[in-house]
């Protein structure tokens, strides 16, 4: 009795997927999940070393500049402007495979213009906030004078304030090309060429230590992490945005209207979607906490 209702009953023998689910959604997912793990072991690692510091650069500080707004201070301004972009570009992207679903080509070839369009946008401005933070010219206490430096893999200008006294001190250490760097901090209108052949006691005079903001060095782990985490999400921007773009000329060419669906579509939104969220870990890990 018991054989005959095994005999009988309706296993699935391979033909059909139980789950109704598309092979190449399903790859994709594997995939992201993977990829997940690999964020995740970054980020993991990012928050046990900065954890384990006493001191490490606070974001409101750090990321404070804005294109074209010269020495305001406006903290996270642009990041959050980042943010925006990409999030829009997430919505412009369901857009496109809602138009996939119903078969319309006008409204795939114009959404995904538009996410594409935003995935360079995001690029652009990650472009300028690497290069702001590389070149950008910071006081700081290094070995009892005073260095000008930007934020790299090997040089964190971002440690603890040091007071006037400790800054004053420093200064009359420095030497003549350290104290070319700090004037021209201020007097960026004069080439270092220029202000080279000036004497050490004009230097001095031209430098306002109350407004350089002198730090001593901080962690060097931290742009280690900076640019290695938001460079490989980065990169992942980069490859989305060229998936989109092999998307865009194979629906003008009409290669998902002749197979009579838009599932590569579907495919790559989920890509895209993922991107936008480890962002936000991203966000929440170097930019909030």
């Amino acid at each position: 009795m018991s054989t005959a209702a095994v005999t009988k009953a309706n296993w699935w023998n391979g033909g059909k997927s139980p789950f109704n689910l598309e092979y190449g959604k399903l790859m994709m997912w594997y995939f992201l999940m993977s990829d997940a793990f690999t964020f995740g072991a970054f980020l993991i690692s990012y928050g046990t070393i900065r954890f384990s510091q006493n001191f490490w650069p606070d974001p409101n500080v750090v990321f404070n500049a804005f294109p074209f707004a010269g020495h305001a201070n406006l903290p996270l301004a642009f990041v959050s402007l980042m943010t925006f972009i990409l999030i829009m570009s997430s919505v412009t992207m369901v857009l496109a495979v809602h138009a996939g679903h119903h078969n319309d080509k006008k409204g795939v070839v114009k959404w995904l213009i538009w996410t594409i369009v935003g995935g360079i946008a995001f690029l652009a401005c990650q472009a300028w906030e690497w290069t702001h933070m590389i070149t950008a010219e910071h006081a700081v206490l290094t070995d009892g004078t005073l260095d000008v430096i930007g934020q790299t893999t090997k040089v964190n200008p971002w440690g603890n304030p040091v007071d006037m006294a400790q800054a004053t001190a420093a200064l009359n250490n420095t030497s003549h090309e350290g104290l070319v760097k700090l004037a021209h901090i201020e007097n960026q209108a004069k080439s270092f060429q220029q202000l080279g052949v000036l004497s050490d006691a004009t230097l001095k005079g031209m430098i306002k230590l109350e407004q350089l903001h002198v730090r001593e060095s901080g962690p060097v782990a931290f742009g280690g992490f900076f640019y290695g985490i938001t460079g490989f999400h980065g990169f992942h921007v980069f490859s989305g945005v060229i998936i989109n773009i092999v998307m865009l000329i194979m629906t003008q060419k009409n290669v998902f209207h002749n197979r009579g669906h838009y599932l590569m579509i579907e495919k790559a939104g989920l890509y895209w979607h993922f991107v936008d969220l480890v962002w936000v870990f991203v966000f929440l890990c170097f930019y909030l906490i």
